[in-house]
């Protein structure tokens, strides 16, 4: 009997949760770290980007994205459905669902 041990990815699906910089990411594995889900395993060279091996599984809560000490290195793609935006007519000002600094609600009553 061999000692060694095979991790194979899940079939294919249409979106991909997790977008990796291979040129911005340092390897060091702080998003794997924090992967609520277990999206992510580390590569096994080290000093390169994590292995997206189920990203079927993954919650969308984009923990890897924000505990990333490098800007821009990882980055959550969402699916369509969870893509839901609005625009401010009066500024043009474009909101989406979770962004960071949400705009003040809305305190006037509709018209009509």
């Amino acid at each position: 009997m061999e000692d060694k041990i095979y991790m194979m990815p899940n079939p294919e699906m249409p979106n991909q949760c997790v977008v990796i910089d291979p040129e911005k990411c340092t390897g060091c594995n702080m998003c794997i770290d924090v992967c609520r889900t277990d999206v992510l395993v580390p590569n096994p060279v080290k000093g390169k980007p994590p292995i997206v091996l189920y990203p079927e599984e993954c919650w969308f809560g984009a923990c890897c994205v924000g505990n990333c000490p490098v800007p821009g290195a990882i980055r959550m793609d969402f699916p369509l459905n969870q893509r839901v935006v609005w625009k401010r007519k009066a500024t043009g000002e474009i909101f989406r669902i979770g962004m960071k600094n949400p705009p003040p609600p809305n305190e006037k009553p509709p018209i009509g």
